[in-house]
């Protein structure tokens, strides 16, 4: 009895992926819907005039062109589970010619300097042992499907990123990139588990299984430190890494012409393709404080170009002084796929104060590999000009990443307010007072609920929001009337938040729209030239560009979608809300730093709003 007790629970036992064939397919919206909620959305950027204008061509659009787009939308979604997928990956992240590394790129600071782990020189190798065991283990669970399935209210969500947390690499085009996943779980057969290395320029090698079981922290170290300890009294490699920061159509031709050079050197990059990921062991020591992750998260995203491989899903970066980050290529998955490996590894860490609790043996295993590249006179001097380059433009960078600790989610729920929502409307205030207009806006809504579903745009500056950000700017508005716009704001951007998760957002179907005019051949039509597409941030023009990276000890951040533009990425935790708000020094108008800080002076005012109404 026992033993078929124990078969059932075994078998009742859910796998993580085990619902993906039963998910729903990606709706396509009706076209009236969408819209209707695009008009909406571009009222704030629009004279009474140039509205009527806009009016005019989507009715026309509507009852035209667009009709006949949406039906052959509709017939495409017929045979796709997920009609958007295959084409979202190509506009928004493989057919970029951009240096994707710089501009595209996701990464956020481990949070272990408020607990385990203050910063401390000499504490690198050690850490990153423990680290890196811990997400080893994550890999083994996904391995076996034993990675909890993630749930919204009771809806299961996709879980197709979590595979490309491992073993995958995006590989540059002359036109377009591709992604390689090599990823297995285990039924479906053998899985790469090597890891890469990469120091002080140069490239190792070492398989995290030996005969048959995992390496273990100790072991971790003896690798580790046999690689750093040759970078240290060695000469520093050629920083091969760096070309992954080029421009993609620049990067792709030198690739080619390293495999020309020689076809050793095609088998090295399909070894770094291959691996599990990168661990990158970083010379810089970032000051880091609870309150100020600022120069960890700039190093984490901008730092030594020879020391990432740009185009890997996963870089584990450790830092000299003991403190680390991560870096991901963005196109094979949205940050949350992210935050729950990182968040598994940080309470695994917790639980262990830090340390490693287990068996000091360390078995005879093989020592890394170099992975040594044939390199001439004419790479040397690309990798040269890249890091030019490269260095050249991040020096461009002001980045901030600070906490604001008066208060956090539980009082913003206590006054029955949604926490999210609430830095939103803080940030569209922010953004008022600092600039004196309405930013246009791009906050992420997750659509996991569907098959290998992603994200739709929730477009936060409302007309709802601006009307309560003039009130508060309007010194003859009163405390109730600022309450009752404030209340209308957050009921209206709830509402949107809840339509794009379900499906009825617009800006996909939009992009759908125009894509099935481009394959087909057509113009494009007047909707997508119209001047208030591109004002109210359409075709990748959100001056702000915004992402709640969920509600744990967890941050990341991305750059600005454009050159005026901000990145505005936060986490809200219980008791503070961490900020990493980010824009180029060149643009005179836009400041990160006072930004920040607005948005910081913003969230109290909200708060002082609510207590003066109960007053």
């Amino acid at each position: 009895i026992c033993i078929m007790e124990k078969q059932v629970l075994e078998s009742s036992e859910e796998r993580t992926f085990q619902y993906q064939d039963s998910l729903p397919s990606l709706p396509v919206p009706p076209l009236e819907e969408s819209l209707s909620k695009y008009l909406d959305a571009v009222k704030p950027f629009l004279n009474q005039e140039e509205y009527q204008r806009t009016e005019d061509i989507v009715k026309k659009f509507e009852n035209g062109i667009g009709k006949e787009l949406h039906q052959k939308l509709l017939e495409r979604a017929k045979t796709r589970r997920n009609w958007l997928e295959d084409w979202w990956l190509n506009v928004a992240y493989l057919d970029l010619r951009i240096a994707t590394q710089i501009h595209c790129n996701m990464g956020g600071p481990g949070p272990f300097i408020e607990h385990c782990w203050p910063a401390k020189e000499g504490t690198q190798i050690e850490r990153a042992s423990i680290n890196l065991w811990h997400t080893l283990k994550f890999w083994d669970l996904l391995r076996a499907e034993k990675v909890a399935i993630e749930r919204s209210r009771d809806d299961v969500l996709d879980m197709n990123q979590f595979r490309m947390l491992f073993c995958t690499c995006k590989i540059p085009g002359v036109t377009r990139d591709s992604i390689s996943s090599y990823f297995k779980t285990e039924t479906e057969g053998e899985c790469p588990s090597h890891l890469i290395v990469l120091c002080r320029g140069r490239v190792f090698a070492f398989d995290t299984i030996h005969e048959g079981n995992m390496v273990t922290p100790p072991e971790i170290f003896r690798q580790l430190t046999y690689i750093q300890k040759r970078c240290h009294s060695e000469p520093d490699g050629p920083g091969l890494a760096a070309l992954t920061s080029n421009e993609r159509t620049k990067w792709a031709e030198l690739r080619e012409y390293l495999i020309d050079l020689d076809p050793k050197n095609l088998t090295l990059l399909e070894k770094i393709q291959r691996s599990l990921f990168v661990v990158c062991l970083d010379d810089s020591s970032p000051h880091a404080t609870p309150e100020d992750y600022t120069e960890v998260t700039r190093l984490g995203l901008t730092g030594d170009p020879t020391v990432r491989w740009g185009d890997k899903s996963y870089n584990s970066i450790f830092f000299s002084n003991g403190t680390c980050s991560a870096f991901c290529d963005h196109s094979p998955f949205d940050a949350m796929a992210l935050i729950s490996m990182l968040a598994y590894a940080e309470k695994k860490i917790l639980e262990n104060e830090g340390k490693w609790k287990g068996s000091d043996k360390v078995r005879d295993i093989p020592w890394p590999e170099e992975l040594v590249f044939t390199v001439d006179q004419k790479i040397i001097s690309e990798i040269g000009r890249t890091k030019e380059l490269y260095y050249e433009k991040v020096s461009d960078l002001q980045l901030v990443n600070y906490a604001f600790t008066s208060f956090g989610k539980a009082l913003i729920r206590k006054k029955k307010l949604h926490p999210d929502t609430f830095v939103q409307l803080a940030l569209q205030l922010g953004y008022y007072k600092c600039h004196g207009r309405p930013g246009c806006c791009y906050e992420t809504a997750m659509t996991r609920r569907f098959y290998h579903g992603r994200t739709e745009t929730v477009r936060s500056c409302t007309m709802e929001a601006v009307e309560w950000c003039k009130s508060m700017l309007d010194p003859s508005s009163s405390t109730y009337e600022r309450l009752q716009l404030m209340h209308k704001a957050f009921a209206k951007h709830n509402k949107m938040r809840k339509d794009c998760e379900n499906g009825k957002g617009f800006d996909r179907h939009l992009l759908g729209l125009l894509l099935i005019a481009q394959e087909q051949g057509l113009p494009v039509p007047e909707l997508y030239v119209d001047n208030a597409f591109t004002a109210s941030g359409g075709g990748g023009n959100f001056v702000l560009s915004t992402s709640l990276t969920g509600y744990t000890r967890l941050t990341g951040s991305a750059l600005p979608m454009v050159q005026h533009g901000y990145g505005f990425f936060y986490s809200i935790r219980d008791d503070r809300i961490l900020v990493a708000c980010s824009s180029w020094k060149s643009c005179p108008e836009t400041d990160a730093e006072v930004l920040c800080r607005t948005v910081f002076q913003c969230f109290q005012d909200m708060l002082q709003l609510t207590v003066a109404a109960q007053l």
